[in-house]
């Protein structure tokens, strides 16, 4: 079976068993930004790229705000940031300061959910108030105990869960002892993308036009934008 075939199957796996969790998601975030508020997003490592991959998107909602820290981003070394993903202590200054606000919502990706900047992200978001959001695997919570001095993983956090349902180890092609091919970041983006869908029709079922940015290379789009920019000077574009 190719890659493409077993990634599409997972899709459709994770589109059925998570179908509920998709509807009270997007509810809540469809509240949240008709109340004005944001969706901030956050990742380590190639996490981080799910994290941006929402924002400034055509076609996507405005009001989504990743969290930008470098030293979790592959730029800036691929080994550094994985190290500094399992130091507790270290998302602390940045998150204070960011303008996380009661009446918003932050979404954590973590596929492991072990890792301590992750946690730490969702409590110190929870304590604030926001709704909070964990997109991870459940796979690994029972052999991949948490690194965070609490002993919490992530899903023990937040206030809502989707489970990617990733395989522990991330990859989903098999051939004799070798595992190789991730799937976490096809499947975690397809997860984001159906949560933004069903949040823009439920704001549009409402009866109101939501805030959605057209693509900039699309003739006559860029007024548009502007206007959705303006509408949102909370958020970094």
């Amino acid at each position: 079976m190719s890659y493409l075939t077993k990634v599409s199957q997972k899709l459709l796996d994770v589109e059925s068993s998570q179908a509920h969790k998709f509807e009270l998601v997007s509810e809540n975030l469809s509240r949240i930004i008709e109340a004005g508020g944001v969706i901030h997003t956050f990742g380590c490592g190639h996490s981080s790229l799910l994290a941006q991959d929402i924002y400034y998107r055509a076609g996507g909602l405005v009001p989504v705000q990743p969290i930008w820290i470098e030293e979790l981003m592959l730029h800036r070394g691929a080994r550094q940031a994985s190290e500094n993903e399992r130091q507790s202590g270290v998302v602390q200054k940045y998150l204070e300061s960011e303008d996380l606000q009661k009446k918003d919502a932050v979404l954590i990706i973590s596929t492991s959910g072990r890792n301590p900047a992750p946690i730490e992200t969702a409590i110190y978001c929870k304590e604030k108030g926001l709704y909070t959001l964990g997109l991870t695997s459940l796979a690994y919570k029972g052999s991949q105990p948490s690194r965070h001095s609490s002993d919490q993983r992530l899903e023990d956090i937040v206030d809502d869960v989707i489970d990617m349902e990733v395989p522990v180890g991330d990859a989903i092609m098999q051939k004799g002892n070798r595992s190789y091919s991730p799937v976490s970041s096809v499947v975690g983006a397809g997860i984001l993308h159906e949560l933004m869908t069903r949040t823009i029709e439920r704001i549009e079922r409402g009866g109101k036009t939501p805030p959605v940015f057209k693509s900039g290379n699309v003739d006559g789009s860029d007024q548009h934008n502007l206007n959705m920019m303006q509408a949102y000077k909370r958020i970094t574009f």
